[in-house]
């Protein structure tokens, strides 16, 4: 398929330069293709159409293009139909190989080349470089930008970005993104996004297990949880499992604790988040073994039917009381 005629054949130094906000009152409306619906990609589309831009959203769910149409995106038929004439392209799918088929197959020639390409989801670092290596030699400009915050921030506008790309686009990028966003980090070259995003996951799975371990250890010794809070909050302890995400009900309103751990970020895609780490540490060498046994223990909970509930909810299996959690 060959490219559209709208920017076809522009040299890189030529290609739409996107201003530097995307609100107020001068702000420049643009065509944005979103590609890819789901918790996160759902919120991240609506805000980019609260922005005032002209949002064409696909996904294979049609519940999800209902969603997007009511948050005012324009609901389309086909991947073709959303990036035909985009001026920026979002992409939040699931995995490595959907990225790559959907770049490859159905963006990269369908696409105006003068169209950003910019794929937020997490996906292995080696993927992330095909996909930038298959776009760069069609003529465009492409960036892994996977997120962090869950689905909370991507309602709110919020996440942070981790950015691979050359570093002449991130002003472009940062600006594409800016609707979405409190925070976008230029990571470093393609891939390092994805790098910068299953580091940062890690993390999270570590310190929110090590939470998890310490409050049920808290509770057997008569300690209140709450009180708990209170303490490690303002103490050495402090992280942002606690403050912000604590697992125990009542101390973070907002957290998923506070609704029986629905919704957030679920536990399967933790799990998938930590088994790219783990991955990518056995093919660079690298000794991880506290991520090995995080993710060895978020397999098991997953195992046990629980992929679907938040991630923070292995608290319940850590204290052996998951008979009144439901699974899903």
């Amino acid at each position: 398929m060959s490219n559209s005629t709208s920017g076809a054949g522009e040299s890189a130094g030529e290609r739409l330069t996107l201003p530097p906000a995307y609100s107020g009152d001068d702000a420049m409306t643009h065509k944005i293709a979103f590609i890819g619906l789901g918790n996160m990609g759902g919120g991240m589309a609506a805000n980019q159409a609260k922005a005032g831009h002209a949002v064409a959203a696909f996904d294979l769910s049609q519940a999800a293009l209902d969603r997007a149409a009511a948050a005012g995106c324009a609901p389309v038929g086909s991947v073709a139909e959303a990036v035909k004439d985009a001026d920026v392209i979002i992409t939040m799918l699931p995995a490595g190989p959907h990225v790559l088929k959907v770049y490859s197959e159905q963006i990269i020639g369908a696409a105006p080349t003068s169209a950003l390409l910019l794929d937020c989801s997490t996906i292995d670092v080696d993927t992330a470089r095909k996909v930038a290596g298959l776009a760069k030699e069609a003529g465009y400009a492409f960036a892994d930008a996977p997120v962090s915050g869950g689905t909370m921030a991507a309602d709110a506008g919020t996440l942070a970005f981790m950015v691979g790309c050359d570093e002449p686009d991130f002003a472009r990028i940062e600006a594409a993104l800016e609707p979405m966003s409190r925070a976008t980090f230029r990571a470093g070259d393609h891939g390092a996004g994805q790098a910068a995003k299953i580091c940062n996951n890690m993390i999270l799975g570590i310190t929110m297990l090590g939470t998890c371990e310490a409050i049920g250890l808290a509770e057997k010794l008569g300690l209140d949880p709450v009180k708990m809070f209170d303490i490690v909050a303002k103490s050495s302890g402090q992280s942002w499992s606690t403050t912000t995400y604590y697992p125990w009900p009542g101390p973070v309103p907002t957290a998923p604790s506070n609704r029986n751990y629905e919704g957030g970020f679920a536990t399967a895609m933790m799990l998938k988040d930590l088994k790219l780490a783990q991955d990518a540490a056995a093919k660079v060498g690298a000794s991880t073994p506290l991520g090995a046994q995080t993710e060895a223990l978020f397999q098991m909970f997953n195992g046990l039917g629980y992929g679907g509930r938040d991630f923070s909810a292995i608290l319940q299996m850590l204290r052996g009381e998951l008979d009144d959690l439901p699974k899903g």
